[in-house]
């Protein structure tokens, strides 16, 4: 049997051309077969936890405020009937409008799409979407539908909060239901399904039952092949050792590449959310790395990945167990009382209240301090506070209290719904319709190396800074000592990502104007990630700077702002330099005190979730 189809032309090609794809009915029956039990396997994988008690299934503390959000929407159309007929009489001529150009396409007229997807819209880039008369009618339904959907919410009088929460919830509704997200309304996994007689969707359910297997009963989907991503093999090999450990991290130490070296050591805190190797992936991304290279003797915490044992563990035990005991560590060692600081995302909140303690104490023990995409004040903290009020850290806490931790799991599926088209439902497509194995991503595969946290540690974040905002305030205590960022003093190179989702550039400008002492802030392209593990041998993206940290916004600061191309690496060692270029011979590894306990990238690091 065999069917007859056009090739899809690709991009700059002026036409497409006949071709015989062979249909095998036999092979799509078998694969078709070998579906249905990879999909019984899936379930049997999804039902055992439950079935033993492992997991428990309750509704989402989420669904909650799902459903008041909505009633809040709904109660402002339904209070008026004059606005609920407007609202109807809308949607109804668009679809009438899209009705009719379709009939006039089908009639041999041209006519003009009632509405079109965005160009950076990956999911619509197929030419089928467009050049079938089929698909360009449903996927325009579909926009036409998520058009009304979101601008349900614009228009509706809501309180901030209220609006916030609605403009995601409706967001993540409406990408779920895409069109490209089903076999039969998606043209790319139509053509695999009859190219490949179904042997596609026996592969994606195969990887699917893997998937719910490796979650425990949860779908972890995958997004990176693990093959060639080993922990101190491919990444994570920049040399050194681990010099110090205790029961909330390892200090590493990394070996020097140059004859001398800033006297001043550079003290890295990473998040605990994540696991600081993403400083340190393959050679050629290496953060860490670079530094080294560039004559700096780079100390690294690696955090724990915590179990219910040190579930009552708090911001404080984080500090003084993480960055103040490092400090005194790498003052030993090296003869230094002061250090070059540098904090990622909450490391960076951490490193800022750690700042504070250290200036309320009148103790110096920092020459400069470094944020990469992180929030002293959370006013403009972005969709992550969608998931921020009393009634959802309540239940949080609930859930927390049995386990003693949040698992990683949890967080990084909060991410990932932060840009759920790129993180989840691409996936979902790619892996289980068309039963691609996603490549090897150094980057990706960190992002689902996620880790847990103590119950104790998160409650204190999520209340102190996204709920209360305290710390930008001055009205956050830690260890019986009232934080004031206007006391630090330090000067302090601030970096933010223009599309970054989860310390969004707007917070961390606004955050640059509570330190007492001189800020450089600096807008880095792209997002949280890649605006950050950006370096100059890559040639990509772009920085902007602007000594005006008092700007309104970021969009008045850009007004002013000079583009330079390439990494910001390159001027963050200029900046650091310039406050202390005095040089030492560098420094071994270590001393006789500290001896080395193991090969970097240490063991804390490979413990997975």
């Amino acid at each position: 049997m065999s069917i007859a189809t056009t090739d899809t032309p690709k991009p700059g090609s002026t036409s497409g051309t006949k071709s015989e794809t062979k249909f095998d009915a036999e092979a799509f029956a078998m694969n078709v077969a070998r579906a249905m039990e990879s999909g019984g396997k899936a379930l049997a994988a999804y039902l055992k936890p439950r079935e033993s008690g492992e997991v428990q299934d309750r509704p989402p503390a989420e669904l909650a405020e799902v459903v008041k959000t909505f009633t809040s929407v709904a109660e402002y159309w339904l209070s008026d009937q004059s606005r609920s007929s407007d609202l109807q009489t809308k949607l109804a001529k668009d679809y009438l409008d899209l009705w009719g150009s379709a009939a006039r396409r089908m009639a041999g007229q041209d006519a003009q799409p009632a509405i079109a997807p965005s160009p950076r819209d990956k999911r619509f880039a197929d030419p089928e979407w467009k050049s079938n008369q089929f698909f360009d009618f449903v996927m325009q339904l579909y926009l036409l539908t998520s058009k009304w959907a979101q601008d349900l919410v614009q228009d509706a009088e809501l309180d901030p909060a209220t609006r916030r929460k609605a403009e995601f919830y409706v967001q993540q509704v409406t990408n779920a239901i895409s069109p490209s997200n089903f076999v039969l309304t998606n043209p790319e996994v139509l053509r695999e399904t009859v190219a490949s007689s179904g042997e596609n969707l026996a592969r994606g359910l195969t990887m699917l039952a893997e998937d719910i297997a490796a979650g425990k009963g949860m779908l972890k989907i995958r997004q990176s092949n693990p093959d060639n991503l080993v922990v101190g093999v491919n990444m994570a090999t920049t040399p050194g050792k681990v010099i110090y450990q205790n029961e909330m991290m390892q200090l590493i130490q990394y070996a020097p590449t140059t004859e001398k070296v800033l006297r001043t050591p550079l003290l890295i805190v990473p998040p605990w959310i994540n696991k600081f190797y993403i400083l340190d992936l393959k050679p050629e991304k290496s953060y860490i790395k670079w530094c080294v290279d560039q004559g700096i003797t780079v100390f690294v915490i690696s955090w724990v990945n915590p179990d219910k044992r040190l579930g009552a563990k708090s911001w404080e035990d984080y500090m003084k167990e993480g960055p103040l005991t490092a400090m005194d560590v790498i003052e030993k060692i090296t003869g230094e009382m002061k250090v070059h600081t540098a904090g990622y995302c909450v490391g960076g909140t951490m490193l800022a209240t750690t700042l504070a303690w250290l200036a309320e104490k009148r103790r110096q023990r920092v020459t400069s301090a470094t944020f990469f995409a992180a929030q002293v004040d959370f006013t403009h903290a972005g969709d992550l506070l969608v998931f921020v009020d009393e009634e959802q850290i309540a239940a949080l806490e609930q859930d927390m209290k049995a386990s003693g931790v949040l698992e990683g799991s949890k967080m990084a599926m909060a991410f990932n719904m932060l840009r759920s088209n790129d993180l989840i439902w691409s996936y979902v497509v790619s892996n289980y319709l068309k039963g691609q194995q996603p490549s090897a991503f150094d980057l990706l595969h960190w992002n689902s190396d996620a880790t847990r946290m103590t119950q104790a540690n998160h409650s204190y974040y999520l209340r102190n800074c996204y709920l209360e905002n305290r710390l930008s305030t001055g009205t956050m205590v830690l260890d019986n000592t009232l934080l004031d960022l206007s006391k630090v003093k330090v000067p302090v190179y601030n970096l933010a990502t223009r599309e970054d989702h989860i310390a969004p550039a707007e917070s961390v400008l606004y955050g640059s104007q509570f330190f007492g002492g001189p800020v450089k802030y600096v807008l880095s392209g792209s997002g949280h990630i890649a605006g950050v593990v950006n370096p100059p041998a890559a040639g990509k993206y772009q920085y902007w700077t602007n000594d005006n940290i008092k700007a309104a916004n970021v969009a008045e600061w850009m007004k002013g702002a000079v583009e330079h191309k390439g990494s910001w690496w390159p001027d963050w060692r200029e900046w650091l330099g310039g406050l202390d270029p005095e040089e030492v011979p560098a420094r071994s590894v270590g001393t006789e005190a500290f001896p080395p306990i193991e090969d970097a990238p240490g063991s804390y690091v490979r413990v997975r979730a």
